[in-house]
């Protein structure tokens, strides 16, 4: 009895051990059914990681230098270490005006100064003489001749005027406008002068006539007064109170 028991006994241990080691089955995919196929899932790939994207630039006005795009990004500079030194290139100098242009603002200048009074003109001659202390141009030779001739505050100012365009024109070039410009007004400045000097003249020839007529009337009464028409006077007179 005993030895069946542990038969039995063996027997169950051995059928609970086959038990447990037997594989589990799968049941066949049915064919007609293609969703019963097991998809097996994609393997993991690892994506890089998404860097951020810097929007656009602004678009430079016309005109403006083009940024350069492919040139390093400025950085501040880290603590202890002195800032880079930007130079800035100096700005271009100013083109001088050209020759007609000068001859063009002096002619207007010339214009505008025949409108003037006599306070303004001597405001302009102050003006145009320290301008032509520091520049001795021909052009502010000419201007300031003019509003010496406009103002002719004395007979010094057309001496004065005539000097400054007689150097011109022993200056400046033969094709100079300024040149031919200066000979102009010269020409009338001396015509001017010849004309006052003229008229200095028949002024100067009528007031010796006028002392000339003076003169002899003053002698013709002498001459009465030596010739007793004073005493004939006197004799007519007594004459009328008789009748």
């Amino acid at each position: 009895m005993r030895g069946g028991r542990a038969c039995t006994v063996l027997a169950l241990a051995w059928a609970l051990a086959a038990c447990t080691s037997l594989p589990t089955p799968v049941m066949p995919a049915d064919e007609s059914d293609p969703g019963s196929y097991a998809i097996p899932d994609p393997p993991m790939v690892e994506s890089p990681p998404m860097e951020p994207v810097e929007p656009p630039l602004p678009a430079p006005p016309p005109g403006a230098p083009a940024a350069n795009a492919a040139g390093p990004a400025s950085t501040p500079p880290a603590s202890g270490q002195q800032a880079p030194v930007i130079i800035l290139a100096p700005p271009a100098p100013a083109t001088p005006p050209t020759e007609d242009e000068q001859m063009i603002e002096l002619l207007a200048d010339l214009q505008r100064f025949g409108t003037m009074q006599n306070d303004e003109l001597k405001r302009e001659v102050s003006t145009a003489s320290q301008t032509f202390a520091r520049q001795r141009t021909d052009i502010n030779r000419v201007r300031l001749a003019v509003l010496y001739t406009l103002l002719h505050s004395s007979p010094q100012d057309d001496q004065r005027a005539l000097q400054l365009f007689e150097n011109v024109a022993k200056g400046a070039p033969a094709s100079s406008p300024i040149r031919h410009l200066a000979a102009v007004l010269q020409a009338q400045v001396n015509e001017r002068q010849r004309a006052v000097h003229d008229e200095q003249q028949k002024a100067d020839a009528a007031i010796q006539k006028l002392e000339a007529l003076r003169a002899m009337e003053r002698s013709l009464l002498r001459d009465r007064v030596r010739s007793g028409g004073g005493g004939g006077g006197g004799a007519s007179g007594a004459g009328g109170s008789g009748r």
